[in-house]
């Protein structure tokens, strides 16, 4: 016996494909869903934590800022202090200066040479004088820069031709100069001779003018 199916079969298949279609269309969109928003959650989650980090590095380094500007002041002060006690040092040491000065330029000083003028600018010295000739004053300087641990770098500003008179008929020709010499500090000379005292100091002073 031969069976005839009359029911529309394709479209009850063709139904049957597109019910299963959407169900998986709507499990996949379920599953998709709800994977995006653990995805979000845990970028969300990534954010805050990145976030509170974040805030205790800005936290940190604003402590760091605060240290690091009461270093910067504890530098200050303490750069401040070495400078005092650097003038103070110097003040010591150079306290015996006058006397080198003087004792010095009088053991320099060659015969036919005299000073008429002295001045001192920190440790400058600008000296004028008068010399019996331009060789004088070229023993001067060479004295100077040679024979003394006191000075340094002596340079003559210059020098003019003039003339002295001795007496009536006594007219000699001189040399007139102007030179210039760093003083050198105690604490940079190698071994500092002692100093003369102030008694010698005043005598080598005075003795000054006698070289005429």
């Amino acid at each position: 016996m031969i069976l005839i199916n009359l029911l529309p079969h394709r479209e009850a298949a063709r139904k049957k494909r597109q019910d299963i279609f959407n169900a998986s269309l709507g499990v996949s969109a379920l599953a998709g869903g709800l994977i995006a928003g653990l995805v979000f959650l845990w970028i969300e989650g990534q954010i805050s934590s990145q976030q509170n980090q974040n805030k205790v590095l800005a936290e940190e380094i604003k402590k760091l800022d605060n240290q690091i500007k009461d270093i910067a002041a504890l530098e200050e002060e303490i750069t401040a202090l070495r400078a005092r006690q650097q003038a103070v040092e110097n003040l010591q040491a150079d306290r015996n200066l006058p006397v080198h000065l003087l004792t010095d330029l009088v053991r320099q000083l060659p015969e036919g040479v005299y000073f008429v003028n002295m001045r001192q600018d920190n440790q400058l010295i600008t000296l004028q004088g008068v010399a019996q000739s331009q060789e004088r004053v070229s023993e001067l300087l060479r004295n100077l820069s040679n024979n003394s641990p006191w000075f340094a770098k002596p340079e003559l500003i210059e020098i003019v031709a003039g003339s002295v008179t001795l007496g009536k008929s006594d007219v000699r020709r001189v040399a007139n100069f102007t030179m210039r010499v760093r003083l050198v500090r105690s604490s940079e000379v190698p071994r500092a001779e002692p100093g003369a005292g102030v008694a010698s100091a005043a005598v080598a002073a005075a003795s000054i003018p006698a070289k005429k």
